[in-house]
């Protein structure tokens, strides 16, 4: 058997040093945590941090939230875990090519999708009208990490799952979070695609020409051109950006995604559906606080922001079975 060697965590911070790109974020440069720690013997910050998130509840929790269908009988419809480990995988192809650092971009992506509620973006247009402006799921992905089940992850991946989403400004502050807004877009793109066929709602033949043309063929083709244009664009570029016309594509796409599949009819039945039935959990609660589970009324926080943790941690079918054992009691 061939002879093995030791690497701890200070060897692998001097690979970085050494390896990654000038404008990458190396572990030993973190900002560190809110509470200091002692450094591991063998991982990175960073290390440490995405296994602190596959680890947490919220993380689990993702297998049962939507991503586009609500509570599908289709075991091959994606979900918000299997879209967070497609945006991981996106995530981590970009960071090698790029010389960006990769357990830190692993981190954010599978990190940016913890605080999102019941039934896809559905749940944050129910929670809205109880806060102040536009309620986030990536604000409350923050929440999850720092309140609800604190983790004490650096500051860079907080601020990367933090301004993910291309409504928050500014915008993330490393290359690597900047990562994961375009790995997201790819990932959901291609599988909500993949989703709306699988569905019978498209098919292939329905899909725009002009699209096809720069796309390719529907599927991993996809991917790697999307990948690829982000890369080639940030070399060019010194930072993180995809070529124009890629980008100027996929908006295109987007909005025949909205026309044909997110906002068709039958969705917004069911997103009318979703809505009401998340408010009428916020509002029981709201009434009946005595009913929410312990772990949520033992912090001195507002009676909504702790109604909220609850609605908001919810899995879609968990959702619907409170809300039966509720309103259809018998």
């Amino acid at each position: 058997m061939d002879e093995l060697r030791r690497v701890g965590r200070e060897e692998r911070e001097a690979r970085e040093r050494e390896q990654l790109s000038p404008a990458a974020t190396r572990s030993a440069d973190s900002r560190g945590r809110e509470r200091p720690e002692e450094p591991d013997t063998y991982r990175t910050c960073f290390e440490r941090d995405r296994d602190r998130i596959l680890y947490s509840k919220a993380f689990r929790r993702l297998k049962h939230k939507t991503q586009v269908f609500i509570n599908p009988e289709g075991d091959h419809f994606v979900t918000r875990l299997t879209h967070t480990l497609q945006v991981a995988q996106i995530g981590r192809a970009l960071a090698q090519a790029l010389g960006l650092n990769e357990p830190l971009v692993e981190a954010i992506c599978l990190g940016h999708e913890v605080g999102h509620p019941p039934f896809g973006h559905n749940g944050e247009v129910a929670l809205s009208p109880y806060v102040d402006g536009e309620w986030l799921h990536s604000e409350q992905s923050v929440r999850v990490f720092e309140v609800l089940e604190p983790l004490n992850l650096t500051w860079e991946v907080i601020d990367g799952i933090r301004a993910h989403t291309w409504k928050v400004d500014p915008p993330p502050a490393t290359p690597e979070g900047m990562i994961l807004r375009f790995a997201d877009r790819i990932a959901y793109l291609v599988h909500d695609m993949h989703d709306a066929i699988r569905a019978e709602i498209l098919t292939e033949k329905d899909l725009p020409g002009e699209c096809l043309e720069v796309f390719g063929e529907p599927g991993s083709e996809w991917v790697r051109r999307m990948i690829r244009a982000v890369i080639d664009e940030s070399l060019e570029r010194g930072e993180i950006a995809m070529s124009p016309e890629m980008l100027e594509t996929m908006h295109r796409f987007r909005e025949f995604m909205y026309e044909r599949v997110y906002l068709r009819p039958e969705s917004q039945k069911q997103a009318e559906k979703a809505v009401r039935i998340l408010r009428d959990l916020v509002d029981h609660y709201l009434e009946n606080a005595d009913e929410m589970p312990e772990s949520y009324r033992q912090r001195q926080e507002p009676l909504v922001n702790q109604v909220i943790d609850v609605v908001a941690g919810m899995t879609d079918r968990y959702a619907l079975r409170v809300h039966d054992q509720i309103y259809r009691p018998f």
